[in-house]
């Protein structure tokens, strides 16, 4: 049985909310850096927006 607790976790570099690993990540864990497909959107539409207006 294996238990979910201990799996590793990270925080979310846009919502700041706490986050562990998915199977879907595990040849890539080292370079997650968001909990989900909005907040990895939102991230990319504030990097955008702050070019355009420096």
């Amino acid at each position: 049985m294996h238990k979910k607790s201990n799996l590793p976790a990270k925080v979310c570099a846009v919502c700041q909310r706490p986050f562990t690993w998915r199977k879907k990540w595990q040849q890539c864990w080292d370079e997650v850096k968001y909990c989900s497909e909005r907040c990895r959107r939102t991230r990319q539409h504030m990097d955008s927006s702050r070019k355009k207006v420096g």
